[in-house]
């Protein structure tokens, strides 16, 4: 490797203790396995739920507008879907307005789990919220969101 390509661990260094990408991925990643075991005594991944939450709403939402609430790609939310709707807790259905697009509506079964796993979700929310104590979860949110 010439000088001109030599990379100092100095700036290894700098990286991990200041990029803000890693921090984020490392915080999300250790939420999510918080969530991921409080949630398994229901059958449930966090991402699983935080799905189901986001169907929970007095009209089906289009798979467009969930992936673009939980930011992710229609491919991905698709894959995601199928386990669900596998175990009958999700129905997908032809928009009636649009026979091209997809309505998804959480079923009797997965309303069920939804009501069961969200006080699960509280006490380990409040918990990480506690976490927080020398800053604020609602500042933390604000820049969160900020970012995305």
């Amino acid at each position: 490797m010439s000088k001109g390509n030599a990379l100092s661990f100095k700036t290894t260094l700098k990286v991990r203790d200041t990029c803000l990408c890693l921090f984020i991925q490392r915080a999300a990643r250790a939420v999510a396995r918080r969530f991921d075991e409080a949630l398994r005594p229901l059958g449930l991944t966090n991402g699983q739920f935080s799905l189901l939450m986001s169907l929970n709403r007095p009209q089906p939402p289009t798979i467009a507008n969930v992936a673009a609430l939980l930011a992710m790609d229609r491919t991905t939310l698709t894959a995601n879907l199928k386990p669900l709707q596998r175990r009958g807790l999700i129905a997908v259905t032809i928009d009636p307005a649009d026979r091209r697009s997809r309505r998804l509506r959480l079923t009797a079964t997965g309303r069920a789990l939804l009501v069961a796993a969200v006080p699960v979700w509280r006490r380990n929310h409040k918990a990480i919220e506690r976490l927080l104590a020398r800053s604020s979860a609602d500042r933390l949110r604000a820049d969160l969101r900020a970012l995305s």
